[in-house]
C-alpha cells in the first residue's frame, strides 16, 4: 500500500536548528545511496534553479533560515532576525562557532561575500538573481549581525533566504581557488562534507563531524545520477541504491516498488507542477483561440485518474494547492472537444495541421501523457509529434533560446510555496523562462504584489495573475503530482521533503 506522509521535522533537527550550536561530534556510521535523475552540472548556490541541485546540496550548504519537510521557516545561519524601518531593513544575528568545511570561519563578512556575489557579476550569470533584486545591499554591523537593506519590503524573502542562491559560500575559498574550481569543489557549512564529483555519475560526501546542528548519523552520502526510470528502480531492487528521488519513478512501476518486501513507497503532496506551455509567438500557438481549443480538447481529469493513478491532482494554473495565490475558485477551462473544433475553425487552423510538443525525454510520465494529450489533439484535427530532449538540453538551451516547437514541457517546483516564485518566472518580459512573450499588463500586475507586507491585498492580486494568465491561455495546465519516493526498508528515520530538498542529518541505516 502505497504510504501517504506529511513531513514533519524530526525533534532533534527541530531543535538543532532552533537552539545553540552541537556541544561535540558523534561517531557516524553507514553510507546511505541516493539516486537522482539529474546532474545538475554546477555546484555553485547561484548557477542553479534545480531540484536535483537542491537535493543534494541542502546537505552541503546552510542558509541564514532554513525551511524543513513541515514548511516551518526556523533559523539556520541566523540565530534570530528583525524586521526595521517598516520592513525595508532585516537585521540578521548569527550563529557564533562555525566553520566551513574547509575550517574558513563563518561570520558576517562571509554573509556579505555572498549576497555581494549574488547580486553582482557572478549572479548575473545564473538563474537565481532576480528572486533576491529586493535586496540593495548587506551591511556588516559587527562580526556576528549584518544589516539587509531592501529596495523595497519583500514578503516572500526570509523564505527564499533557506535555499538555493542564497546558501551562504566561503569567501576565502572561491578567492583562492576561482569560480571555476568551486563550481565542480563545494564547500559550505553543511552536515555532509564534499569528496569527490564525476560528471554524469555521482557525487560523494562525507560526514562533517563539527556540524553546528549536530553530527549526521550517517558517514557517507553517495548520489548516482541514474537517468533511466527503469535502471534507477532496477538499482533500488538490487540493493546498490537506498532512496530513489523524484520524480523518475512512473506510476506504472509503483506497483513493482510495492510488491517488493525489502522497498516501499513514500509519496507527498508537494508542490511540483506539470504543463505544456505554448510557443505564443509563432505558427497556430500565437493565437490564443487556438490555445484554449488545445486546452480544451484534452481531458486532463482523465489523465490524472489513469496515467498518475490518483497520485496528483488536476490544476487551473500553473500552482499547487499549496501555494500561496492559488485561488479555489477558479477552475480549469472544461474538456469539450467538439468547442474545441470550433474555435480552431474559427481561427482557420486546417485539419491536420502539424504541431510539436517537447518534453524531457527522462521523465516517463510525461512521455506518456504526452502520448495521449496527442491522441486528444489528433480527435480535433491537429497532428502533434513528440520530440523528446535530454533534460539539460531543453532546459539551457531549447526554452530559453525560443526554439521549442509549439507546445514544451516546463515542470516547476515552486519551492517557495508562493505563486509570485513561479510566476514572475515564467510570465515576466526578459525572464529565462519566458522566451516568447512581452505583457506590459502582467509585467506591472506581478511588479505591484512584490512589495506589498499586506497579506489579503498582495493574495488578491497573485490570484488576479493566474486568472488574467488562464484568460490568455499561456499554457495547458496539466497537473499537481506527488513527490513519489522509492525507499529501501533499510533506511530509518528518512523524512520525504514535499520539495526534495533532503536533509539526511538523522537518517540511519540497518
Amino acid at each position: 500500500m502505497t504510504i501517504m506522509k506529511r513531513g514533519l521535522l524530526s525533534a532533534a533537527v527541530a531543535l538543532a536548528m532552533a537552539g545553540t550550536a552541537f556541544s561535540g561530534p558523534a561517531l557516524a556510521a553507514g553510507k546511505l545511496t541516493l539516486s537522482s535523475s539529474q546532474d545538475p552540472g554546477s555546484w555553485d548556490p547561484v548557477d542553479t534553479f534545480l531540484v536535483a541541485w537542491a537535493a543534494v546540496s541542502t546537505n552541503i550548504f546552510d542558509g541564514l533560515t532554513y525551511r524543513g519537510p513541515d514548511m516551518e521557516l526556523v533559523p539556520g545561519l541566523a540565530e534570530s532576525w528583525e524586521e526595521l524601518d517598516e520592513g525595508k531593513r532585516i537585521r540578521f544575528t548569527l550563529r557564533q562557532n562555525v566553520a566551513f568545511h574547509n575550517g574558513e570561519p563563518f561570520n558576517a563578512e562571509a554573509v556579505k561575500y555572498t549576497f555581494d556575489r549574488l547580486l553582482g557579476e557572478e549572479g548575473a550569470k545564473g538563474p537565481q538573481r532576480s528572486n533576491y533584486i529586493a535586496i540593495e545591499s548587506v551591511e556588516v554591523i559587527d562580526e556576528y549581525t549584518v544589516d539587509m537593506k531592501l529596495t523595497t519590503p519583500d514578503p516572500v524573502l526570509l523564505t527564499k533566504l533557506a535555499g538555493y542562491g542564497a546558501m551562504i559560500v566561503p569567501p576565502k575559498y572561491i578567492e583562492e581557488k576561482g569560480e571555476d574550481f568551486f563550481n565542480l569543489n563545494p564547500v559550505g557549512t553543511g552536515a555532509f562534507k564534499f569528496v569527490s564529483y564525476e560528471p554524469k555519475v555521482g557525487i560523494k560526501l562525507e560526514a562533517n563531524a563539527d556540524y553546528w546542528g549536530g553530527a549526521p548519523k550517517l558517514s557517507e552520502l553517495e548520489y548516482r545520477f541514474i537517468t533511466e526510470p527503469a535502471t534507477a528502480v532496477a538499482e533500488l531492487q538490487a540493493g546498490r541504491v537506498d532512496i530513489v528521488i523524484p520524480p523518475i519513478i512512473p506510476i506504472g512501476m509503483i506497483p513493482v516498488i510495492e510488491a517488493d518486501d525489502n522497498l516501499e513507497i513514500v509519496s507527498v503532496p508537494g508542490p511540483t507542477v506539470d504543463a505544456l506551455r505554448f510557443n505564443t509567438r509563432d505558427g497556430i500557438t500565437a493565437d490564443p483561440r487556438v490555445r484554449k481549443a488545445i486546452i480544451m480538447a484534452v481531458d486532463r481529469k482523465t489523465i490524472v485518474e489513469s496515467i498518475l493513478a490518483g497520485q496528483g491532482a488536476e490544476i487551473a494554473t500553473f500552482q499547487s494547492a499549496l501555494s500561496f495565490g492559488h485561488d479555489p475558485e477558479l477552475a480549469p477551462l472544461p474538456y469539450d472537444p467538439e468547442a474545441a473544433k470550433a474555435l480552431l475553425a474559427e481561427a482557420g487552423v486546417a485539419a491536420g495541421s502539424p504541431l510539436q510538443i517537447d518534453i524531457r525525454g527522462n521523465d516517463a510520465t510525461m512521455n506518456e501523457v504526452a502520448q495521449v494529450v496527442a491522441s486528444f489533439l489528433q480527435m480535433v484535427g491537429l497532428n502533434a509529434t513528440i520530440q523528446p530532449y535530454e533534460t539539460n538540453v531543453l532546459l539551457n538551451d531549447i526554452i530559453p533560446q525560443g526554439k521549442t516547437g509549439a507546445m514544451f514541457q516546463q515542470k516547476w517546483g515552486g519551492w517557495t510555496f508562493d505563486y509570485d516564485n513561479t510566476a514572475y518566472s515564467m510570465y515576466h518580459s526578459g525572464e529565462k523562462w519566458n522566451p516568447y512573450e512581452t505583457d506590459e499588463t502582467l509585467d506591472e500586475m506581478l511588479e505591484s504584489q512584490r512589495p506589498l507586507t499586506d497579506r489579503a491585498e498582495r493574495e488578491r492580486i497573485l490570484k488576479e495573475i493566474g486568472a488574467y494568465i488562464a484568460d490568455r491561455a499561456l499554457e495547458l495546465p496539466l497537473y499537481n503530482s506527488n513527490a513519489i519516493y522509492g525507499v529501501s526498508k533499510r533506511v530509518q528515520n528518512f523524512v520525504a521533503a514535499p520539495d526534495n530538498r533532503l536533509k539526511l542529518t538523522d537518517v540511519t541505516v540497518e
